[in-house]
């Protein structure tokens, strides 16, 4: 039977390689650069047959010249054992074959609607994009592409800002600079009363986005 004991988030960025993987959103991701296509392929490849072995399988995305892997267990709803050897694995074929790994790429979108009636408004987000109902607050790209569209309870109308915004969660280590960059661009600080676990940004219209990570949340 599969191991499904939930991980705390520290315990888990102290276990994996700090070269290749990030905690972000119940997942592990790593992004690895690659000299060229015929590499990044045989890379896949030895990744498909090791999660065989494993019976354990990431999500695998190939592009050119780069290689995203996403582990998460699904049965348990988080992060368990099997995804800190799968990506200790995964390390070890990055260098065996002379991957470098790219923390900076590794992020995750989602987009956030407040909303006074959830119910009403989820089943349109479903379908004018073609996405599955996933859970009472949230619907998802069943080709695991595009972002997840959360919806946040408001408890009254709030006319004086937008109610979608993004959320961009980073590696815990990469948000002090992205949000340092993004004020540098024209942004300014809206609030920082959550940080780290998020940091509520703003362009020069008042247009919002968080900047998130796993940190001072009840997983980490």
């Amino acid at each position: 039977m599969a191991d499904t004991t939930l991980l705390r988030h520290g315990d888990v960025t102290a276990a994996v390689d700090p070269r290749h993987w990030r905690v972000l959103l119940q997942s592990l991701r790593a992004t690895f650069s690659t000299p060229d296509f015929t590499t990044a392929a045989a890379f896949v490849s030895r990744i498909a047959a090791a999660a065989d072995e494993a019976n354990h399988h990431p999500d695998v995305v190939l592009r050119w010249g780069q290689v995203t892997v996403t582990t998460t267990s699904h049965d348990a709803g988080g992060l368990t054992q099997r995804d800190v050897d799968l990506a200790a694995t995964v390390s070890a074929i990055a260098d065996e074959l002379g991957v470098t790994g790219d923390a900076q790429r590794s992020e995750m979108l989602e987009i956030a609607i407040d909303a006074l009636d959830i119910p009403a408004v989820q089943p349109f987000w479903a379908a004018v994009m073609a996405y599955d109902v996933t859970s009472d607050d949230e619907v998802t790209d069943p080709a695991g592409i595009g972002p997840a569209i959360w919806f946040q309870q408001m408890e009254e109308p709030r006319r004086q800002r937008n109610r979608i915004h993004f959320d961009i969660t980073v590696g815990h280590d990469q948000a002090e600079e992205r949000i340092a960059a993004a004020i540098a661009a024209g942004g300014h600080l809206v609030s920082d009363d959550r940080a780290p676990a998020f940091t509520v940004l703003a362009d020069a219209e008042g247009n919002e986005v968080c900047v998130c990570t796993w940190q001072a949340r009840d997983s980490s």
